[in-house]
């Protein structure tokens, strides 16, 4: 979906397809079919963006054959789908019964990320559309936090990564004339975890193609002010190349046993859902949801956030809710101004098979129709900014 901002610049919406468990080509040209067009019809568009996401396998094979890459994109174009981001962050196995830790693996100090975010950047540039020039990609903030903190030769190792992939990418310009630029996404538990942190090592890149693809519901449950965190980006001169448009889950009063039983019902055993309360002291939190409810490990006097990508258009019942807010005041940041800040926006809610079982979808056609109602959640948030949806 394209909107045309005040200034006459272009800002894209699309949704991202890692919520659609795919490892191979196979995978993603069925993907495109029996929930990307569905979505695109519900919503009554002609065209429709989609965040792609290729795993390993998927992108590999695009890239040792040339003829394979060139009928996908003809088949993006026939079903009324186009792509000007990819999420670059899961590498393999997001669609696993358990993903937890693997997510974070290979980072940025293994050479395997690099070569896979290089092969990510070259698809992109020959499936962007033809009268688009720039594409994005988020990719994971460096590493976990263990063993990574605190090790320098890490440090060295994955900031000389990101050196080596700008310099990819102004090659890679130079000779398509697309445009690429990579996102770091802070996400809590990560050795860039919010915003602030990845100024330090995106100054020492120093590079106009990478900057950060800001989550909304990472920033939310690190409780980050969105004003703060952008005015920072811009005062630092770090892009805001790409945000994804996500809650997350917020109880408002975890001391109360209702609450607490609430939350539980959250935790499920594929994806970690960091939990987050701030303190007078300080951020603190746990790496998943469960260790939060069942035992003592944070303090319950105030609110706590958890890393669960809750629907856009369907907040919990209470006592808890979402970060929708949050999401509502970074966007207005992003895109409500004289200027857009950053022109490719992807909602990614890929937790709806995580949901509580009354909450999960139960055929393709009900997980379409939410997409549907996210998507057209996030177009009315557009509109009401002042952008003008393109046909």
């Amino acid at each position: 979906m394209r909107f045309r901002h005040p200034d006459g610049s272009v800002v894209h919406l699309a949704y991202c397809t890692n919520v659609h468990p795919a490892e191979t080509l196979d995978g993603v040209r069925t993907q495109l079919r029996d929930h990307c067009e569905p979505v695109r019809k519900r919503l009554g568009r002609d065209r429709l963006g989609i965040g792609l996401w290729l795993a390993r396998d998927a992108a590999r094979t695009l890239i040792n054959d040339p003829s394979q890459l060139r009928s996908l994109r003809a088949e993006l174009d026939r079903r009324g789908l186009e792509v000007v981001t990819l999420n670059g962050f899961p590498y393999e196995g997001f669609g696993a019964e358990e993903v937890k830790y693997r997510v974070y693996k290979p980072d940025w100090t293994d050479p395997e990320r690099l070569a896979h975010t290089t092969d990510l950047a070259r698809l992109l540039a020959t499936l962007l559309p033809d009268d688009v020039t720039e594409g994005t990609i988020s990719t994971l903030p460096l590493a976990w936090r263990t063993p990574y903190t605190g090790d320098p030769e890490a440090a060295r190792t994955a900031l000389a990564a990101l050196t080596t992939l700008g310099e990819r990418l102004d090659a890679l310009a130079e000779l398509t004339g697309k445009s690429v630029r990579i996102g770091l996404e802070p996400e809590p538990g990560c050795t860039v975890e919010t915003t602030a942190d990845a100024i330090a090592p995106l100054t020492a890149v120093g590079h106009p193609r990478i900057g950060v693809c800001i989550d909304t519901c990472h920033l939310a449950t690190s409780f980050e002010d969105p004003d703060t965190a952008l005015d920072a980006l811009t005062a630092a001169g770090i892009p805001a190349v790409k945000a994804q448009l996500s809650a997350a889950l917020h109880a408002e009063h975890p001391h109360l046993p209702e609450v607490r039983t609430a939350l539980a019902a959250f935790a499920e055993p594929r994806f970690l859902h960091q939990t987050r309360i701030a303190t007078a002291a300080g951020l603190r939190g746990t790496d998943d949801l469960d260790e939060a409810v069942t035992g003592e490990a944070l303090p319950d006097s105030a609110p706590w956030r958890a890393h669960f990508h809750v629907p856009l258009h369907a907040p919990p019942a209470p006592p808890l809710t979402s970060t929708l807010p949050v999401l509502r005041a970074t966007l207005s940041r992003l895109v409500g101004g004289a200027r857009p800040l950053t022109r490719h926006l992807e909602v990614e809610t890929y937790t709806w098979q995580a949901l509580p079982a009354e909450l999960r979808p139960r055929t393709r056609a009900q997980l379409a129709d939410g997409i549907a109602a996210e998507l057209t959640l996030a177009r009315d948030l557009l509109v009401d900014l002042g952008l003008k949806e393109l046909p």
